[in-house]
């Protein structure tokens, strides 16, 4: 276990690192895929599924000074919006909307008339932003490249700020309390309601990647280099499973029946049922290449596989259904 202490010392020496693990080089795909394939322009860098809209919204990098949102919904044409400067992450906002971070503050898009437009985060200009996620209570919680996780008290406000990461690879929420991912200290680290504090933190397996938040209360890691799924509950921090998922398990994604890893030296997806106390394999299909990030809507059981090396995006219907 990791203990961590709050501190507003710059001068502090940062918290020691190792080497972050990354996704598997994925090798070509050779067998026929299931599912339909939709092309994207190019390769991503996240996904996430907005449920109000029924809309995927995939991120890619389009250049140093922009990226690119794609807007993918059933029935409509696919739309894009350009971000300026480049975005680093996204979240839904819990009110049809997307937020997406970016150095200075985050954009807030709206995505059924598909338009953003950048807040700027106060005393924050020259922040490089590279996590984002919002509150039970609709405040959102940022992270940053230096480390430093920012609880916001309004659009604009920065109500908390607590540094005490080496870098915040990721943020997701349950209720009030955020969970923070540091690649380089491989930890998972739980920050209370008021933003100052942060009570517990957790090493999270040889090298962990990638982190999302269920709606059963769980929190999902990808142990990459360690080939393991691990489950946390966030209050209080404590890990409930770990489980080995062969072949650089890497993109994850929650639902109300299944939990889904993807397997990035194998294209390869699985959903595991975590109801029994100990994942269970359910489903696996074969995937695009590169399924660096994934997405679920619980409402149509549609899993979207996105691949991070521009194959585009597969959409596998009725997936947990699969006998």
């Amino acid at each position: 276990m990791l203990t961590v202490g709050c501190t507003s010392n710059p001068a502090d020496a940062p918290p020691p690192t190792i080497e972050p693990a990354q996704a598997a080089d994925s090798p070509p795909v050779t067998a026929a895929l299931d599912g339909e394939i939709r092309q994207l322009p190019g390769p991503t860098q996240g996904a996430v599924f907005e449920p109000a809209t029924g809309t995927l919204a995939v991120l890619s990098p389009r250049s140093k000074s922009e990226s690119t949102l794609s807007l993918l919904n059933d029935g409509r044409a696919p739309r894009t919006v350009t971000l300026s400067p480049p975005a680093t992450a996204l979240s839904v906002d819990g009110k049809g909307g997307l937020l997406a971070a970016t150095r200075g503050g985050y954009f807030r898009i709206d995505v059924a008339d598909a338009e953003a437009g950048k807040v700027e985060v106060d005393g924050a200009q020259d922040v490089e932003f590279t996590a984002i996620a919002v509150r039970a209570d609709g405040k959102p919680v940022l992270g940053s490249a230096d480390g430093a996780v920012y609880t916001l008290g309004d659009d604009h406000t920065v109500a908390a700020r607590l540094k005490i990461f080496a870098r915040v690879d990721s943020l997701v929420t349950q209720g009030n309390t955020a969970v923070v991912l540091d690649r380089g200290q491989t930890s998972v680290t739980a920050v209370d309601p008021s933003g100052t504090k942060a009570p517990q933190a957790l090493r999270a397996g040889e090298g962990a990647t990638t982190m999302v938040a269920d709606s059963r209360g769980r929190v999902l890691v990808a142990d990459t280099r360690g080939d393991e799924l691990l489950v946390f509950g966030a209050d209080p921090l404590i890990m409930r499973q770990r489980y080995p998922v062969p072949a650089a398990p890497y993109g994850l994604a929650g639902s109300d029946q299944l939990a889904w890893v993807s397997q990035t030296a194998a294209n390869t997806v699985i959903g595991y049922d975590l109801s029994t106390g100990i994942p269970v394999e359910k489903v696996r299909y074969r995937t695009v290449q590169q399924p660096n990030s994934l997405a679920y809507d619980d409402k149509t059981g549609t899993l979207y596989v996105v691949s991070g090396s521009g194959a585009g995006v597969q959409v596998i219907r009725d997936a947990a259904g699969r006998p």
